[in-house]
């Protein structure tokens, strides 16, 4: 789910497109490809790795005036040249791009091409075969691409191309980033507008279970049910002068937004050429020979800190503590006879971390620090470091960080357990990968966020954030978030603690927002929901898929269970955003606070 480009017109569509793929690299992605389509039929290139290795292997002779690209990154089969983009169908007449994750592709593949034989691993390759075997039982090709999008379930978006008809480019979307640009005697399709605005600066957006019939000179928008949408486009514009943040009105919802290229980024960067772990031997070796860990941070990196806890605890069987950093140097509690010392900070330079980190040498214990600037004191003076490649984060609150942290916290705690011989059917980099789609999808549904916050948050004084188990930690960070930057004074709290004490506090349209995402404690949560609600309480529930029930308000893409923080908190990011923005507050630098805090 990384990147789309399309191109139909007069120029050639080889060069466009491969540009149009550069401007996406930033997304991240393991191998990339296009396809052109002329009078001798289409060509197909793709390469796993970079986009340089794609453009030494496109045969310059081969000129065409449309096709289509795409970057990938792997969640269904290995990165590999046979599982990338564009898949194509049995006979070659139809080939196709996806973003997205298709569900029910297995169901799709036994109930309707069971006898086709699938060269890849992907759940792609099963949309571009339907489309085709509705075209064998008699369907016209807009009426098979209807069909075909009304049989799948989850997301995607889509572009696709008929060997038999070099006039036009077939487009789908729901719950994916799509859109089509319009130019002067051509056409184009783009993921991210960034990609082809050197060729066009006019841009329509698609909205979920719409397709689009793209030609040369017209666009086409469409229901599934094939009724004909009409929708004017809109002019992306960049400001010169604040071009760092792109399209963003703040540096805030951009680091959002990119918090699926990081998890991308993590992977690639914690995996070797065999698609394994990648970690530090020393590392391991720190790991394996603690009898325990203790971690110390502050804030965003603190809760991350409680996230890790649980990961390392569950994961590989080894004894955490976490603790508030400013506590620590100053009440420093009974150590175990090899301790190990993990410090997470997102800019490395944490005053309070780094008086541990001097007591704790002193000491003689060796210590690691994950950090996002390498380099940085906390990097230099411990003894080892992981970063989090998450790119430099400009705004006060931390976003991109908090969930770079948890997922180098579960790869560590993978690596550890598989040192310790540990048997595990949990793949970090593959969960990951479905983290980061699952992320990108709920990044395209921020109109609920933004009501949710008008509605709840625009007035209020305060609200209060519940859950259980790893839910609680991430409330206490979605509290942080509304509280730095929309001055709301919240509170995260475990659901079980209300009725020992802050129950009393809740009145009649006292804003209460509920995390469900752990099935071990569902029935518990939504007991707590219904004791503030009987109290008068303005009750918001955000669930996980499979644990909804009616009413929940939002509902969050299923992952795995270790990792449903890394999604969970991205509502609350935006909820913050959003309210901040409804208080007309300064959302990337709220008043008394800074970046990195370098003072105790």
């Amino acid at each position: 789910m990384c990147g789309i480009v399309g191109y139909i017109g007069n120029n050639d569509a080889k060069e466009i497109l491969l540009r149009g793929l550069e401007k996406l690299e930033y997304r991240g992605y393991d191998s990339a490809g296009i396809a052109v389509l002329n009078e001798d039929g289409v060509h197909v290139f793709k390469e796993k790795g970079r986009i340089a290795n794609l453009r030494e292997s496109v045969d310059l002779g081969v000129e065409a005036s449309v096709g289509i690209g795409h970057t990938r990154w792997a969640t269904h089969g290995v990165p590999s040249k046979v599982n990338s983009h564009p898949h194509q169908s049995s006979t070659e007449r139809f080939t196709l791009v996806h973003n997205g994750v298709i569900e029910n592709y297995e169901q799709v593949k036994k109930q309707y091409i069971s006898g086709v034989e699938l060269l890849s691993e992907t759940d792609t390759e099963v949309i571009v075969q339907l489309v085709e075997h509705f075209v064998k039982e008699g369907m016209e090709v807009e009426e098979a691409f209807r069909r075909t999008l009304s049989e799948l379930k989850g997301s995607y978006a889509i572009g696709l191309i008929d060997n038999e008809n070099p006039e036009t480019i077939y487009v789908g979307k729901n719950k994916s980033p799509l859109l089509v640009g319009k130019g002067e005697g051509f056409n184009v399709i783009a993921s991210d507008a960034m990609a082809m605005l050197s060729q066009t600066d006019q841009y329509v957006e698609l909205m979920d279970k719409e397709i689009v019939i793209v030609t040369r000179d017209s666009y086409t928008i469409k229901t599934l049910d094939g009724e004909v949408v009409e929708r004017a486009p809109y002019t992306a514009e960049l400001d010169a002068s604040d071009i760092e943040k792109g399209t963003y009105p703040h540096f805030m919802l951009k680091e959002i937004d990119e918090q699926p290229f990081v998890m991308r980024n993590i992977i690639n960067q914690y995996q070797n050429e065999n698609g394994d772990l990648k970690l530090d031997d020393d590392i391991r070796a720190a790991m394996k020979g603690a009898d325990r860990v203790y971690i110390i941070a502050c804030g965003t990196s603190y809760h991350a800190g409680l996230v890790g806890k649980q990961l390392i605890e569950s994961i590989a069987n080894i004894p955490v503590e976490s603790h508030i950093a400013s506590e620590f140097v100053y009440n420093m509690p009974l150590l175990s006879e090899k301790p190990l010392f993990i410090f997470i900070s997102q800019s490395g330079e944490t005053a309070d971390s780094r008086a541990v980190l001097v007591e704790i040498k002193r000491l003689g214990h060796k210590a690691l620090t994950i950090t996002n600037v390498p380099g940085s004191t906390l990097s230099r003076e411990a003894d080892y470091t992981l970063n989090l490649y998450a790119g430099p984060e400009i705004a006060v609150a931390s976003t991109k960080a908090y969930t770079a942290q948890i997922a180098v916290l579960a790869i560590l705690a993978v690596d550890s357990a598989r040192a310790k011989g540990i048997e595990l059917d949990f793949n970090p980099l593959q969960e990951l990968a479905i983290v980061a789609n699952a992320m990108e999808v709920f990044c395209d549904q921020k109109e609920e966020m933004e009501q949710i916050a008008r509605e709840f948050l625009a007035v209020t004084r305060n609200a209060f954030f519940i859950g259980r188990a790893a839910d609680f930690y991430v409330c206490l960070e979605a509290a942080l978030k509304l509280k730095e930057i929309s001055y709301i004074q919240a509170e995260g709290f475990a659901g079980g603690e209300l009725k020992h004490g802050t129950i009393a506090l809740i009145e009649d349209g006292t804003p209460v927002i509920a995390l469900a995402t752990q099935e071990h404690v569902n029935l518990s949560i939504r007991g707590n929901v219904k004791e503030v609600a009987a109290r008068g309480a303005y009750t918001c529930v955000i669930s996980m898929d499979g644990l909804q029930e009616e009413g929940d308000r939002i509902v969050l893409p299923k992952i795995h269970p270790y990792l449903t923080p890394l999604v969970s908190v991205l509502p609350m990011q935006l909820i913050s955003y959003y309210a901040a923005l409804h208080r007309d507050c300064d959302v990337d630098k709220p008043r008394n606070l800074a970046k990195s805090v370098t003072v105790e």
